[in-house]
């Protein structure tokens, strides 16, 4: 049995803490300021860490080498899993073109592009990044914008922002099913907390999108539909995270959030089309600089729109039908768990950890969901089987260096879970105490804005937050969500992204100009979270955790 120790290096807590962060510098160094490809400086990361568990920690080799291939098998299976999967549901609509027709139907929910850019990249942009992540809703509403005639620049900028509250529970709720398997927290505790937190975030960003594309005017003529969507995304979000499942929270948020704020819009909708005419082109003027896409003007039928919107109504159906009891069940009693091979590890204290034991939920898995919503999707969109096939084998191919980052990420991040040097660092930064709190937000916010990903980042830092919670006397689940919470601001400046929305709107190299306008959004909105976090440590808003 390989026992962790907390200050392997000199019996010094500093700078065994140092030393057992070599990983993580590595990877932000090379990442950041060598801006070396995620799955290079992730494959290097994971060297370096293998090195500092076997001279820095003592862990034997074997057991070294064992953890990191667990963290890769997890990473593979249920993480990329669920993103394989969810991505070839999007491809078989663009091949049918279907993803053309939903486009045309939002067009027409509302003339006013403020109410476009909402339904676009917050609502639709929500449902997105629940079922994929990793970068395809900012690519996909962006586009979308440009072919409604918003100028390029303006276009990414607002689908950048916008993917900031359901980053969370996107991808099928990946990032908290990540987050709970690296702190060894219960799922459903640490979705619920980022429920708590998230939401709020909701409340705010739909008022700051209408501002960024229409100033002052956009947000006093549009604040009252803004707030109306803002409120009912942030309700169904905390209702479906604490009360139904994380991975439907933002399916449900964006459903809804698209209702209230279209049901709003129209109310507000002046009765005389002479009236209205006036102000929405002297909106359109202001707003919309760029080239309309003609085939906005071609009538899709009923039967057409219905099937267009088909496979998100499957994958809500497939998940819900999943939480009935007799279904959840089977599915948990599918589940299969064993020892991992040559891995016998002990905490601190001396008892055995978590990690020695590997669970594989095969059917009860957010990506087997999806996989059966998606065969379904093929027979309702008429994707012949080998055509189905044949998109599901591109979209592995498309995701291929997605793949090796996150499986090298996650390998190394349960190597330096089991080694123990994630909870050396822990005890080191909880030295900050009460404004540990404030802090943790900050730790996510960074992981994210280096790696691209909510996912990366939880399996990164997780830990350590929940470490460091519970030598500071915080509630470990509070810390935990903050990372993730703090984490979703990082998203709208992350390399991976910028140059996603870049190559998106053909503004290729342009990525620092966009950084410098959504940057200083990022972080007026990462002190929001800091503040609600610290607030959620004390009596302030300390209630909202119970």
């Amino acid at each position: 049995m390989f026992v962790q120790q907390l200050q392997p290096i000199a019996d010094s807590l500093a700078l065994s803490a140092l030393v057992a962060a070599l990983p993580l510098i590595t990877v932000l160094v090379l990442l950041g300021a060598v801006r070396m490809r995620a799955h290079h400086a992730g494959l290097i990361g994971l060297a370096v860490a293998l090195l500092t568990a076997w001279f820095g920690s003592a862990m034997p080799v074997t057991q070294a080498l064992s953890s990191a291939v667990q963290g890769a098998v997890f990473g593979l299976f249920p993480i990329m899993w669920i993103v394989v999967n969810a991505l070839w549901v999007y491809r078989m609509t663009v091949r049918t073109q279907h993803f053309d027709v939903l486009r045309r139907s939002f067009s027409r929910l509302s003339d006013d592009p403020r109410i476009q850019a909402l339904v676009i990249t917050f609502c639709f942009g929500a449902l997105l990044e629940a079922l994929a992540g990793f970068g395809a809703p900012v690519a996909i509403s962006a586009v979308m914008l440009v072919a409604l005639g918003f100028d390029p620049v303006k276009a990414a900028v607002v689908a950048l922002v916008a993917n900031t509250a359901p980053v969370a529970f996107g991808a099928m709720g990946t990032p908290v099913v990540t987050l709970a398997q690296v702190t060894g927290l219960p799922l459903d505790s640490v979705a619920s907390v980022v429920g708590r937190q998230t939401p709020l975030l909701a409340l705010v960003v739909p008022l700051l999108l209408v501002a960024l594309v229409d100033g002052r005017r956009g947000l006093r003529e549009t604040w009252l539909p803004a707030l109306a969507c803002g409120v009912a995304f942030a309700v169904a979000q905390f209702a479906a995270s604490n009360f139904v499942s994380a991975q439907l929270a933002d399916i449900g948020a964006a459903l809804i959030g698209a209702a209230a704020l279209v049901a709003v819009a129209a109310a507000r909708r002046p009765a005389s089309a002479d009236v209205r005419r006036p102000a929405s082109a002297d909106v359109r003027a202001a707003v919309l600089t760029g080239a309309r896409s003609e085939d906005l003007d071609v009538r899709d039928s009923r039967r057409e729109t219905v099937r267009a919107y088909a496979p998100y109504g499957l994958i809500i159906v497939v998940f819900s039908l999943a939480q009935i009891p007799p279904f959840k069940g089977w599915a948990a009693a599918a589940t299969q768990s064993f020892d991992w091979p040559l891995l016998n590890v002990a905490g601190p204290d001396g008892k055995p950890v978590g990690g020695n034991v590997l669970a594989l939920p095969l059917v009860a898995t957010g990506g087997t969901l999806v996989l059966l919503a998606g065969l379904i999707t093929a027979a309702v969109l008429g994707v012949r089987a080998g055509a189905a096939a044949k998109e599901w084998l591109a979209t592995v191919h498309e995701l291929r260096f997605a793949i090796l980052t996150v499986t090298s990420v996650l390998a190394l991040a349960y190597v330096m879970n089991l080694s123990g040097q994630a909870a050396t660092i822990g005890h080191f930064v909880a030295a900050a105490g009460a404004g540990l709190a404030f802090l943790s937000p900050v730790l996510g916010w960074f992981g994210v804005a280096v790696t691209g990903s909510d996912t990366s980042a939880n399996a990164l830092f997780g830990a350590l937050q929940v470490t460091a919670a519970q030598q500071s006397g915080l509630a470990p689940e509070l810390l935990a969500a903050a990372n993730s919470s703090g984490g979703v601001l990082g998203k709208m400046i992350s390399p991976q992204n910028l140059t996603i929305a870049c190559a998106a709107v053909g503004l290729a190299g342009r990525e620092g100009d966009l950084l410098r306008k959504v940057l200083p959004w990022s972080l007026a909105l990462l002190l929001v979270m800091c503040l609600i976090v610290l607030a959620q440590s004390t009596a302030v808003l300390g209630w909202m955790l119970h």
